[in-house]
């Protein structure tokens, strides 16, 4: 199959609109039709079965769909690995990033990569660590920045450690924390209901929890977004424990870090992880030694 018949219907499977999808492509919706067609006469199969305003892919289509996507990965790894035997640092990077990473500290770091590689280009999917990971394991992205402890085996760079805070509008007493609202920062918690992916912030702070109190907290509410959580603080409505990367110098929360009890302070951790296998393409392999002299 030919690359843009291959994206054609990557493009049309994702979108579910043969209107949408043309206009992705930037053709016609009778070209993109006429194609279709002719990709069904050349396999005798029939790709698409239409149920009013719905379409739904056949058990064909969907084959021949998730073949597409392997060939568009290899034509885009053959390509990545053509531009390294040119010592041209140039071609495609794929990185996953947790949400909060995306949002405070990847920017400037992006910024600068481009700066010194200004043939890459750079696709970024954020998100919860756990669907990162799993993007990775999948061939979808070279790379992934995550936060938390993942079973990993490939490449794997330790890039931070965070300190993780009780922030509040009042200075309080620990002693105090079980009997006051907390605002519970849950990220992954409110998405896949059938299917909650694993937290490690929760995990770390109920570690502390138990370290240090007999009862339970006092939750008033659970919110997924860091952001609104530290609205909800500002606001009087509780106190709340995040990663104090997530605090800005417009913030001004009274803060505690948590500790264990030798007194060390915990962290969450960030990595960045790789396969070995994908440092012969040159933007993965400039990425990763742009990300090592960033740490120094």
């Amino acid at each position: 199959m030919k690359e843009q018949d291959c994206l054609l219907l990557v493009i049309l499977h994702e979108e579910q609109n043969i209107t949408k999808a043309a206009n992705r492509l930037f053709i016609s919706q009778p070209a993109l039709t006429y194609r279709l067609q002719q990709i069904e006469q050349e396999y005798d199969i029939k790709i698409l079965n239409r149920e009013g305003n719905k379409m739904r892919f056949t058990p064909e289509g969907e084959y021949l769909m998730e073949f597409s996507k392997n060939m568009l990965l290899e034509i885009s790894k053959m390509k990545d690995y053509i531009n390294t035997i040119k010592n041209d640092t140039q071609g495609r990077l794929r990185i996953g990033v947790s949400s909060n990473f995306a949002l405070y500290s990847l920017p400037p770091l992006i910024k600068k990569f481009l700066e010194l590689n200004p043939k890459v280009q750079v696709k970024i999917n954020s998100g919860w660590s756990s669907e990162i990971v799993q993007l990775l394991k999948e061939n979808d992205i070279q790379i992934g920045i995550v936060t938390g402890n993942y079973d990993w085996y490939e490449g794997k760079i330790l890039l931070h450690e965070d300190p993780i805070s009780i922030i509040s509008n009042r200075p309080v007493q620990l002693k105090e924390l079980p009997s006051l609202p907390m605002i519970s920062y849950q990220p992954n918690n409110l998405i896949r209901k059938t299917q909650k992916p694993s937290n490690p912030l929760s995990k770390l702070i109920e570690s502390w929890w138990q370290e240090n109190f007999t009862s339970p907290p006092l939750i008033s509410m659970e919110i997924d977004k860091v952001e609104t959580c530290k609205q909800m603080v500002e606001n009087h409505l509780g106190y709340a424990i995040v990663p104090k990367s997530c605090l800005t110098t417009h913030d001004s929360f009274y803060t505690y870090d948590l500790k264990r009890e030798n007194g060390e302070l915990i962290y969450r951790k960030t990595w960045l992880m790789f396969r070995e296998s994908s440092l012969e393409l040159s933007p993965v392999k400039s990425f990763v030694e742009h990300m090592k002299k960033a740490l120094l």
